[in-house]
């Protein structure tokens, strides 16, 4: 099985750029050893259950809690049984589909 989440953690209140915040919690999710990728507008982290992306991302959370008394998090979760390696394999798919390198980052 595997779970692809995008997810997004943004500390409110604490001014325009928030991109010291971020990279907390994305160092969190490298720490992880969970495949990741990281996007301008989210990362989307890649696990074989529920209990272990959830616990990276409670890690995160907990990371931004300790100097952020607001945080606004939004996350959307893709399940499918029988299926790993869906990070990179869902791009693929599309590249296949259209026949020709497309931009991916």
């Amino acid at each position: 099985m595997s779970f692809l989440v995008f997810v997004s953690m943004t500390p409110l209140g604490k001014g325009e750029s928030v991109s010291k915040y971020v990279a907390r919690v994305v160092d969190v999710i490298d720490r992880s050893g969970l495949p990741y990728v990281l996007t301008p507008m989210g990362t989307i982290v890649e696990g074989e259950s529920w209990e272990e992306v959830m616990e990276v991302l409670k890690k995160g959370f907990e990371e931004l809690k300790k100097d952020c008394p607001r945080v606004s998090i939004t996350m959307k979760i893709d399940y499918r049984e029988g299926r790993s390696g869906r990070i990179k394999a869902k791009v693929e798919s599309v590249k296949e589909k259209i026949g020709r390198e497309i931009s991916t980052t």
